[in-house]
């Protein structure tokens, strides 16, 4: 079975794992997604990821991270820009969830970064997920 978009694949896999205290979830491997992990895990939103080799793509797994008595660190993940509508900001307008307490993670042309970072360094791109 063909996925139309893996990056909304991987954060409502992510997101139904939270839901039922999971410790681990696995996603379909691309360069995307690889990078939205990899800003989870520099934000603290997950503890880790490693990718898994199965002979096709490869396996992205995911180690989720909960608080010290069980509380979830991710409470919701939204897709902003999917594949039929694209949502691109310039840093100025890059969103701030919930006043800075959560992330945007943007696709720049300087990789996957949070929207801290496209502001630090001064770079806007297309905004793909918000997580508070």
């Amino acid at each position: 079975m063909s996925q139309q978009d893996l990056t909304a694949d991987m954060l409502t896999r992510i997101r139904n794992a939270v839901r039922n205290r999971e410790t681990h979830v696995n996603c379909l491997n691309n360069k995307l997604n690889r990078g939205v992990a990899q800003v989870l895990v520099d934000e603290g939103y997950i503890k880790s990821f490693d990718v898994v080799e199965d002979g096709r793509q490869g396996i992205i797994r995911v180690a989720l991270k909960y608080g010290p008595r069980g509380e979830q660190v991710i409470n919701t993940i939204r897709r902003v820009s999917r594949p039929g509508r694209r949502v691109y900001n310039q840093v100025e307008a890059l969103p701030r969830p919930q006043q800075g307490l959560g992330i945007a993670i943007v696709s720049t042309s300087s990789g996957v970064l949070s929207d801290r970072k496209c502001r630090e360094t001064s770079v806007g791109g297309e905004v793909v997920a918000e997580i508070t």
